[in-house]
């Protein structure tokens, strides 16, 4: 079994594997500088033009099928295809769209997300992921990546800088057949690097408590490795949104105005956030509805200021909920009043809404279908490469540094909503984007098998821990 690197080591190692990545996605930018792109502009915002009329009772049988037809699904995804249930909505949401059910029943499809509702849904999807990340952030205590140490930095990092490098790399190839032609390359490039950085954080830990793994020490290093990835991940997300929404003599204003929007939540809100939280543990009665809706206020706020800067409600949303008390009464509570309505209802729309802007059927040719295998050979060799490599540099066996690789390698949802992202700043084509909804897809499908495949019957458990041992993860 190879011996842990010094900490000497360790640093030396991390600092010279930024600064390849760094130099490495210049060579890049300067290589893909003179490429010009062939499709046509894109808009930014994909938007519907109906007119209303009484929209209520279509927007609510809308929500009535979608919640419907999600559920069953995820309940046979896990019943028959040892799934995690979000996989099953996921696919339910697809199903819904143009790609599979407008194929078969074009009357049909319509009938389940009509015209006039389509753009209700739209916008209750965008306020359940925003509801959704601000419950991403409440979970990732970094705690649990402190006790971990330099396995959880080293292994977070090379499974970013890795997919991240060959995601740029083979933004070179893509950007002249798909990108827009008002779109940088460096705006592209960066965007795919980052598409391909993702770990989806939230069915990782799905994933980790149907195997019962949570509490081994493998399970907790992944766990606070997609933890840190999926932070260091959002911040370049943050920072591509910043420089795509903004004009070139805008993006130092969005810089500057988005520093101090991060110093205020860690030297304003998270003093105030702790204080309500320690009142609040003094506190026997249940959470009043007075504190949730300060609670409700803070985070409709930060999402509205992030929105206004120019890089996304999202971004508000994570960052207010990472720097609350992560344990203790207070985030307990919230998370038990805001799980159910955000998982039962309010995802499955955005699932719907994401599967109406996948169409399968604009892959219309060889070369769409081999670009996509090539997105998914390079997602999945960034991911997993990276951190198999990083799990044998910090001491871990060949078999554990596969089972860190597949999950690593989990993408959900987590890469849906960083795709309509994209896809709404005008960054990427709906061709690519279907292209991208696939590799997510599959990626993700494939985590379950590959883990029962190379786990066999052993579980998680290995050999003698090299990192300490998990505290128990809770999971949404």
């Amino acid at each position: 079994m190879p011996v842990p690197p010094k900490r000497f080591g360790v640093l030396v190692a991390y600092i010279a594997m930024l600064i390849a990545a760094i130099g490495g996605y210049l060579l890049i930018r300067a290589a893909g500088a003179d490429l010009v792109a062939s499709a046509p502009a894109a808009t930014s915002v994909v938007r519907s033009e109906w007119i209303v009329t009484d929209p209520l009772a279509e927007v609510l049988l809308a929500l009535a099928l979608i919640t419907l037809v999600a559920r069953a699904m995820g309940v046979l995804f896990r019943r028959f295809l040892r799934q995690p249930p979000v996989i099953g909505e996921i696919f339910a949401g697809l199903a819904l769209g143009p790609s599979l059910l407008g194929t078969v029943s074009p009357t049909l499809q319509a009938f389940v997300l009509l015209p006039d509702a389509a753009p209700f849904v739209g916008m209750i999807a965008k306020v359940g992921v925003v509801l959704f990340m601000f419950l991403v952030g409440l979970e990732l205590d970094m705690k649990a990546a402190r006790k971990h140490g330099q396995a959880t930095v080293i292994i977070a990092h090379a499974s970013i800088i890795t997919p991240f490098l060959l995601g740029a790399l083979l933004a070179l190839g893509l950007y002249p057949l798909y990108a827009a032609q008002d779109v940088d390359f460096t705006v592209f490039s960066l965007f795919i690097g980052v598409a391909m950085s993702v770990t989806a954080f939230p069915v990782l830990a799905r994933i980790l408590s149907d195997f019962r793994a949570q509490r081994t020490r493998l399970g907790g290093l992944a766990l606070s490795s997609a933890a840190v990835g999926d932070a260091t991940a959002w911040v370049l997300l943050a920072f591509v949104a910043g420089v795509a929404t903004a004009k070139v003599s805008g993006v130092a204003w969005t810089i500057v105005l988005s520093g101090a929007f991060v110093a205020s939540m860690f030297w304003i809100a998270r003093p105030l956030l702790r204080q309500l939280a320690a009142r609040e543990e003094r506190n026997p009665e249940p959470l009043s509805q007075g504190v949730l809706g300060l609670v409700f206020v803070a985070l409709l706020l930060a999402g509205a200021a992030t929105e206004f800067i120019g890089i996304h409600a999202l971004f508000g949303a994570f960052l207010l909920g990472a720097v609350m008390q992560h344990d203790g009464r207070l985030a307990q509570q919230i998370r038990t009043r805001m799980e159910d309505i955000v998982i039962v209802l309010l995802l499955p729309s955005f699932f719907a809404y994401t599967s109406m802007r996948t169409e399968v059927g604009l892959l219309s040719g060889a070369t769409d279908w081999l670009a996509c295998l090539a997105i998914i050979a390079v997602a999945t060799a960034g991911k997993f490469g990276g951190s198999f490599i990083a799990g044998r540099f910090v001491g871990l066996s060949l078999r554990e540094s596969s089972i860190i690789g597949i999950l690593m390698n989990t993408r959900g949802l987590m890469e849906l909503i960083v795709l309509n992202l994209g896809l709404e700043m005008g960054v990427i084509s709906p061709r690519l984007f279907t292209m991208l909804v696939i590799m997510a897809l599959v990626t993700t499908f494939a985590t379950t098998p590959l883990l029962h495949l190379v786990m066999r019957k052993r579980g998680f458990e290995d050999e003698p821990a090299t990192v300490p041992m998990p505290t128990q993860e809770r999971t949404l």
